[in-house]
């Protein structure tokens, strides 16, 4: 099963053809930072004038590299939310478009649900379900048992800022460039992580809830104070992102050991991440687990991912290309 997938949930103008929900036979996207850097953050209206420009040619060059033309394809998918709306208005414009022009059934896909089939592509063996999936991005962290393709529970989400979010929001005032998550990243590598002792939130009762706003807050302080003029960005980085990990590890671990899982994932854009990697995969293997990661391309938001999530859930994501509309408060993981 040969499908086309349009992503335009932000501001990454993506299209994929995928094979079997696997096998990636092209993948395109064209990202924005240029137009967004000098505002510090997205701007909505631009982001989607530039999906309007950009998503025909994506379209045409994803189909130019697997080799295949629109005839040949089985299906369309494209994200219907959550999202920003003008974004996803303009892929699923398109996708209606394509799926109506070929007589080719339409499927419509949660993006968080493409976020959680991204370790499927380009492997060879895949997640087995019920599966244990930490979702961090910088819209969304979540903790979700996929006991399905189509049964996905949260067990627990933040309650403030995104750990993708707190990244930039403290890259920005560490002085970093837009977008700030890798950023930071590359900064911390070179700091000492125990240089500044950042609280870590802890939920009350049994709650895998996870909250960042508090972190950044104190990263703030810490920057307005006496110690923080002392400090190099380096150590603050590390620091800080030492107390993410620590935050996120300590959930994860957490909902493991309530439920029997035959297999962990990480996926999200903060799945990218060299600290968060490094604890998970050495969590894993410590533990026996068998676990899951995307390459770095399918961590970022992607067409790809949108592809496998349209194949794996293929008959609950059916969709009419005449009524279909996008969705930005779609709700995960009760809505396709």
């Amino acid at each position: 099963m040969l499908l086309l997938a349009i992503e335009t949930s932000c501001d990454d103008t993506a299209a994929a053809v995928v094979r079997n929900g696997s096998d990636v036979l092209s993948s395109v996207a064209t990202n924005q930072d240029a137009f967004h850097a000098k505002y510090g953050g997205i701007v909505p209206e631009i982001a989607s004038r530039r999906h309007v420009a950009l998503i025909s040619a994506a379209v045409e060059d994803a189909l130019q590299r697997a080799g295949a033309t629109l005839e040949s394809i089985d299906g369309i998918a494209v994200t219907r939310g959550p999202g920003l709306i003008g974004s996803l208005v303009v892929g699923v414009a398109a996708a209606k478009a394509y799926a109506f022009a070929s007589q080719r059934p339409l499927y419509a896909v949660n993006h968080l649900h493409g976020h959680v089939f991204a370790p499927f592509l380009d492997r060879v063996e895949e997640p087995p379900y019920p599966f244990l999936t930490l979702l961090v991005s910088g819209g969304h962290s979540q903790l979700v048992s996929v006991e399905s393709a189509t049964e996905l529970s949260v067990l627990g989400r933040t309650y403030d800022d995104a750990a993708g979010e707190a990244y930039d929001k403290t890259a920005r005032l560490l002085g970093l460039p837009y977008p700030g998550g890798p950023a930071l990243d590359l900064l911390a590598q070179r700091g000492n992580p125990d240089a500044i002792a950042f609280p870590r939130h802890r939920p009350s009762g049994d709650s895998l809830d996870l909250s960042f706003s508090g972190l950044k807050t104190s990263v703030r302080y810490f920057l307005e104070s006496e110690a923080g003029g002392d400090a190099t960005r380096e150590d603050v980085a590390a620091s800080f992102q030492a107390a993410v990990v620590d935050v996120l590890m300590a959930r994860l671990k957490a909902a493991y050991s309530r439920a029997e899982y035959k297999a962990v994932a990480l996926s999200g854009g903060v799945a990218a991440n060299s600290a968060l990697q490094a604890a998970f995969a050495s969590w894993a293997r410590a533990n026996d687990i068998p676990a899951f990661i995307p390459p770095p391309q399918y961590c970022t938001d992607n067409a790809a991912m949108i592809a496998a999530a349209a194949f794996y859930q293929r008959d609950a994501v059916r969709a009419d290309p005449l009524t279909l509309c996008a969705d930005p408060n779609l709700a995960f993981p009760l809505s396709p």
